[in-house]
């Protein structure tokens, strides 16, 4: 069993930063595959980024590759997002997820948090 929380998220501007931070519980965090969610006002959750456990790899969707960072802390049980050039499209509430897997053309997980506000103005 896995608890996630996460903190960072607020109001920017388009073109500022923040970083978004997700604390998970359990002893084995260096063992699961994180990631990132994000789902927007009428719209699915959709996939954002994922960092492996083990060799710490990452993925990121076509939307943010470039802008967005993911990394981890095992140390820590810490996952962070750091998100760069943020743009008004990028506003959603972001979860953080645990045991992330791609299989049949989608992104599954088994454990979310309970989501952070991010809301970017023009």
């Amino acid at each position: 069993q896995v608890q996630l929380v996460e903190s960072g998220g607020g109001l920017v501007q388009a073109g500022g930063s923040l970083t978004l931070s997700c604390a998970a519980s359990g002893r084995t965090f260096s063992t699961y595959d994180m990631g990132w969610f994000r789902q927007a006002p009428g719209k699915e959750r959709d996939f954002v980024a994922t960092i492996r456990g083990s060799a710490g790899s990452t993925y990121y969707a076509n939307s943010v590759k470039g802008r967005f960072t993911i990394s981890r802390d095992n140390a820590k049980n810490t996952v962070y997002l750091q998100m760069n050039s943020l743009k008004p499209e990028d506003t959603a509430v972001y979860y953080c997820a645990a045991d992330v897997t791609y299989s049949d053309y989608e992104w599954r997980y088994d454990y979310w948090g309970q989501g952070t506000q991010v809301t970017v103005s023009s």
